[in-house]
């Protein structure tokens, strides 16, 4: 596992934080990784998602106003993709407030999981911020045989994704 810090790539209310983790790029290989089910269960990417494309949409924390949003865009536009493609929600909120969340918000059409027990994801990815154990927001989607297709550190983590331009690199994966 990657101990790398990288500094300056992404701000926080308009400060530098430091993201824990080799910076993931298009063309690698996705590495697998496991995070924590809303039942409690492992989450294991290769085998939870196998054959699928994958856009995973990290978010810091569910409980703040653009991830709420963010995880809400998400599941409205999963409807309207094709059947194979899988979207995850991964932040470092536990499975409990996720559950919560999903119930509350109506959320069907995604999966959401935590990375608060090993940081897997965020440090294999390189979304981990340091100074505050949470994720950096961003975008990464993941071709059906596993290599890195898009990848999106959003600059200001308080700030939304490029929505569009991710669902359309989801689309043309998925041959719309």
């Amino acid at each position: 596992m990657s101990t790398e810090k990288r500094k300056n790539q992404v701000t926080m209310g308009g400060n530098p934080v430091t993201l824990i983790g080799e910076e993931i790029r298009v063309g690698d290989d996705a590495q697998n990784f496991e995070a924590i089910k809303q039942d409690l269960s492992v989450f294991d990417f290769y085998n939870d998602t196998k054959g699928k494309i994958k856009l995973i949409s990290v978010v810091p924390s569910i409980d703040t106003g653009v991830c709420e949003l963010q995880t809400k865009r998400f599941n409205q536009e999963a409807a309207a993709l094709s059947r194979d493609v899988e979207i995850i929600t991964i932040s470092t909120d536990l499975p409990f407030a996720h559950k919560r969340f999903c119930a509350a918000q109506g959320i069907e059409q995604i999966q959401l999981v935590s990375d608060h027990k090993t940081l897997d994801f965020g440090t294999k990815y390189g979304f981990s911020v340091e100074e505050f154990r949470l994720l950096a927001r961003g975008i990464v989607i993941i071709d059906a045989q596993n290599k890195v297709q898009y990848v999106e550190y959003v600059k200001e983590i308080t700030n939304h994704p490029d929505y569009e331009k991710a669902l359309l690199k989801v689309e043309t994966l998925a041959g719309k």
